[in-house]
Order: C-alpha cells, then sequence, then structure tokens
C-alpha cells in the first residue's frame, strides 16, 4: 500500500512546479500590463497637468503694458488655433494681421494718449522723427517683456498646480518642463515666422472697414505733416507774442465789475488748443470759460484724459456736449473740480444765468457739415427740436437767461427772443449774426465760434491748417454785451496771431449784423445760416474799432 501511495503521490509533485510556474506567468502578464498603464496614465497625466499649466499661465501672466510713443499700450498674449495680431485701435476697430504662425495671438491695444508727451511732440517738431524711430524699440522690448512675463508665469503656474495633483517632485518638476517647453516652443516658432510685411495686408474691423478712405486722407495728411509741424511750431511761439501783443494794445476799457467770458468751442484734441486757452484766461483776466461742444473726436474712453487740463484752469468751466462727445465725455468733464456740464439745464456763474443743452446726436463718424445743409428732415426736426426745449427750459426759468448755448446752430431758431445771446460751434467758421426778430421780444445775438483746436486732424485735410479761434467776451454789470474780441492764431498759415476789436455800441439792440435765416420744421430741406462775419484786422496797437 506504501508503494501503490508512492506511486499515486509521485506524479503529483514531479507536475506541481510546472503548474505552479504556469500559474504564475499570467499574474506577471497582469502586473506588467498594469503598470505599463500606470506609466502611461501617468505620463498622460504629466502631460494634460503641463497643457492645462501652459494655458491657465498664458492667460494669467501674458499681458504687459508699455509706451509706445504717446501711447499707453496693451500687449496681450493668449493661445489660439493659429496664429495671428490683433492692433486694437477703440473706438474705430481693429486691425487683424496675418503675422506669424504657432499657437499664439498677440493683441496690441492702444490705449490712453499721454497728453505731455503729445504737447511735447508737437512743441519739437524733431521729436515727432525721433518718436518714429523709437516706436520699433519700444514694440520689441514690450514683447521680449510680455515673453519672458509669459514663460514665468506658466512656469509658477504649473508647478503649484502638480504639485497639488501629484504631491511628487519628480512629476510636478516634469510637468513644469515640459509646459515651459511647449510654451518657449510656441513663442519661438511665432518669432521665427514672423512676417512683418504683414501690416502692408491688414484686414479690417469696426468703423475702419472704411479704411481705404481713410488710409488715403491719412497718406495726404502725413505728406503734409512736416510743413504742418514747422506751423505747429510757428503757431505755439506765437503765444507768446499774443502776451506782448496784448500789453500793447489799448483794451477796451470794461468797468471793475465787467465779466470776462472766453469762449472755446470743437477742440477736437489739439493739445495746443489747450496752451492758447490758458494763455487767454491769464492774460484776459477771464471770469468763466464756455465751451459749445466737440471736446474729442470719438467720444471714447482713452480720449476722456484730454480733459484732464479744464481743472488746470482754475476758473469755472461750463460745458455743453457737441456731436463727437459722447456720455463718457461729458462724465469726464463733469469730474473736473472747476466744470459745470449743462444739459437742457440752467446755471449762474460768475453773475451770468447761463441755459445750455447737448447734442442730440452723437455722430463721431460723420464729417461735419455746415448748420442746416444737407440736413434729412428727421435730423433737422431733431436739431430744432433741441433748440425748442431749451427755449422752454429758458421761458420757464425763474430768472432772466443771458446767455442759451447749443452746439450746432441750426438749434438756435427757437431761442429768438428768449435770450439775448446764444453761443454755438460745430461749423468751425466763426460768425456773427442776429436771429430773426420775434415781435414783441428783444433781439437775438447769434455767436459762432470757429474751432479753437483748428479742427483736429480735419484741419490737416486742406492746403492749409485750420486756424485756431476763440472769442473774449465784455458784459456790463446789467449783464449786457458790450465788446468782444476774436483771437485767431496761425489763421492764413503764417506765423501771426489776428486780434479783432468789436464794441457794441448799442447793448440793447446789439452790433450791427446781418440777420441769419435759421432752419424750420417743414416738408422740404432747410435753407442754411448765411451770416458772414466782419473782416480779420492784424493786431496792432490803435483806437478799437466799432462792429462792422
Amino acid at each position: 500500500m506504501d508503494g501503490q501511495e508512492n506511486e499515486q503521490r509521485g506524479p503529483q509533485d514531479d507536475t506541481s512546479p510546472a503548474r505552479r510556474e504556469r500559474a504564475r506567468w499570467p499574474r506577471i502578464r497582469r502586473a506588467a500590463r498594469s503598470g505599463l498603464t500606470r506609466r502611461t496614465g501617468v505620463v498622460a497625466a504629466v502631460l494634460l497637468v503641463a497643457l492645462v499649466g501652459a494655458v491657465i499661465g498664458v492667460l494669467a501672466g501674458g499681458r504687459v503694458y508699455t509706451d509706445i510713443g504717446p501711447f499707453r499700450a496693451d500687449l496681450t498674449l493668449t493661445p489660439a488655433v493659429d496664429g495671428h495680431t490683433t492692433v486694437d485701435i477703440p473706438p474705430l476697430g481693429a486691425l487683424q494681421l496675418d503675422s506669424h504662425d504657432g499657437p499664439t495671438h498677440l493683441t496690441v491695444g492702444l490705449g490712453a494718449l499721454d497728453q505731455r508727451k503729445t504737447e511735447a511732440l508737437i512743441d519739437d517738431p524733431a521729436s515727432i522723427s525721433r518718436a518714429s524711430h523709437s516706436a520699433v524699440a519700444d514694440v520689441r522690448n514690450g514683447v521680449i517683456r510680455l515673453a519672458l512675463r509669459t514663460l514665468g508665469a506658466v512656469v509658477l503656474v504649473t508647478l503649484v498646480l502638480a504639485a497639488l495633483i501629484f504631491r511628487n517632485v519628480r512629476r510636478t518638476a516634469w510637468s513644469a518642463g515640459l509646459a515651459l517647453a511647449v510654451t518657449a516652443g510656441s513663442l519661438g516658432l511665432a518669432a521665427g515666422s514672423l512676417r512683418p510685411e504683414s501690416i502692408e495686408e491688414p484686414r479690417y474691423e469696426g468703423l475702419l472697414v472704411n479704411a481705404p478712405a481713410v488710409v488715403g486722407d491719412a497718406r495726404r495728411i502725413a505728406n503734409d505733416y512736416t510743413k504742418y509741424a514747422e506751423q505747429l511750431q510757428r503757431v505755439v511761439a506765437n503765444v507768446s507774442k499774443l502776451y506782448t501783443t496784448v500789453s500793447a494794445l489799448p483794451v477796451y476799457e470794461p468797468a471793475p465789475d465787467t465779466t470776462r467770458v472766453l469762449h472755446v468751442s470743437d477742440m477736437h484734441l489739439n493739445p495746443t488748443g489747450w496752451q492758447l486757452i490758458r494763455t487767454v484766461v491769464e492774460q484776459f483776466d477771464i471770469d468763466v470759460v464756455i465751451d459749445t461742444g466737440d471736446l474729442t473726436d470719438w467720444g471714447s474712453e482713452p480720449e476722456a484724459s484730454y480733459v484732464g487740463s479744464i481743472g488746470l484752469l482754475k476758473k469755472p468751466y461750463v460745458y455743453i456736449r457737441g456731436n463727437h462727445d459722447s456720455v463718457r465725455t461729458a462724465a469726464a468733464v463733469a469730474r473736473q473740480p472747476n466744470a459745470i456740464v449743462l444739459n437742457n439745464s440752467i446755471t449762474s456763474v460768475a453773475g451770468l444765468t447761463i441755459a445750455g443743452i447737448g447734442d442730440p446726436r452723437f455722430t463721431p463718424d460723420k464729417e461735419t457739415s455746415p448748420a442746416g445743409s444737407g440736413l434729412t428732415r428727421e435730423v433737422a426736426d431733431q436739431v430744432i427740436g433741441t433748440g425748442e426745449q431749451l427755449a422752454e427750459t429758458v421761458r420757464q426759468s425763474p430768472r432772466p437767461v443771458d446767455i442759451a448755448l447749443v452746439h450746432d446752430p441750426a438749434s438756435a431758431g427757437p431761442l429768438s427772443g428768449a435770450c439775448p445771446l446764444v453761443l454755438a460751434g460745430h461749423t468751425h467758421d466763426r460768425q456773427v449774426s442776429k436771429l430773426p426778430e420775434v415781435s414783441g421780444q428783444q433781439p437775438t445775438l447769434l455767436m459762432v465760434e470757429g474751432s479753437t483746436g483748428g479742427a483736429g486732424l480735419r484741419g490737416l485735410e486742406h492746403e492749409k491748417p485750420t486756424p485756431l479761434s476763440m472769442s473774449v467776451l465784455y458784459f456790463d454789470p446789467q449783464k449786457r454785451l458790450q465788446a468782444y474780441d476774436d483771437i485767431t492764431v496761425g489763421g492764413t498759415g503764417q506765423a501771426q496771431v489776428n486780434l479783432e476789436r468789436h464794441v457794441v455800441r448799442d447793448p440793447v439792440k446789439g452790433p450791427d449784423v446781418p440777420v441769419t435765416p435759421t432752419p424750420t420744421r417743414g416738408p422740404t430741406e432747410s435753407p442754411s445760416p448765411g451770416a458772414t462775419s466782419s473782416g480779420r484786422v492784424p493786431v496792432s496797437p490803435g483806437p478799437p474799432s466799432p462792429t462792422r
């Protein structure tokens, strides 16, 4: 029996190791597959964390601010399917440039215009050339700073993200290294495939879809800019001449309690206008400045910084909105400590009661046209309706209104007889006339100012720059207009300052000037104002001349 048992046990003992070996291989294969799967999962996780960290890092840190000439520019880098550059020019729109390859998108946002730098450019024509050369270096330095900042943000974000997920030094380091390699490779691809010639073939968006015309005008302006820069240099130099001229002028001798008002209009972002305003405010001892609108060109937020010079005048500044000024512009003016914004409202300043209303339109992309010229019936009714609203406000005022303010002279008609004087702008053409008299009511004088900013860039579209103009109004203690000085700087393309003296001989009837027909509501287009202004006389010592 022992032999039988040995026979039976023997074969089982011989085969047990083989069976155990065969049984172990499946476990080894499963373990191997499991290890490969785990390593693959780890690699995939590291790659995913690296990519996510790179994207978040670019979005979080891919932004720098830099100065490009007089502009404060915002450079932003974002991930994209294909590489290109967007030059954002608010509120005009944007230029799309096929500038490079790779999964990176560069946005260059031109922000606020630094007023001091702009004035410096105008004061020194040579600095314009220097600025054009330094702009390339400004952009290059800004892009280099943007790339370094982006790489640093990518590494930092990926390290934090990987450390939180893996809690393993090696995996965290690998994730950060991969993120850095991917980002640096993308930036390197963009730099290596850069196409500077793409600036010659941009794609326009927003209001810049009209770019063919804009570019045409810009080229024409650029061709004449050297001549214009020289003209501006002479204009600024002539501000000092205004001091000496006025000091030698036998000025109108106002009573001690005479109120002096400076009327300006249509600045259109020209910094030179502020220099002239400051000179006149100081030299003429101005009591209040009245602005009948169009401080800006497009009413955009970056342009709002232009109004900061109002606070430097240290005099009350009464303002109404023009058709180129937005609600943002009016709000920026209202924030100035000495400013008063009127919109179908009345204020009392320096003893004068002043009523004003803003232009009902906001048309920054429209060219300025003379009042009443080419107005559709709908627009004419809108503009005239503004004057009717203000006239109703004036007539309901508990105290007599001395001056009414409108931007477009086409709004002045309904104010005839409501007050003695209406001030306007808009046409960039100085005119003084009477409104058609209303039976039994006082006559109303309409004074339309030229452009204190020389029409801004629009002034460059003509052979000679548009003159900078403003007027000083003198009111007696009864708040009646006694005299006014029309000041023109650089008006003939020559280096000169003109000052015309007008004395109102009969304060009740007003100066002897033509009567201007004004637009009225009706089925046909209204006639345009046809008033003419008196001739310009160069400043020279001599007796004050009466109004012609």
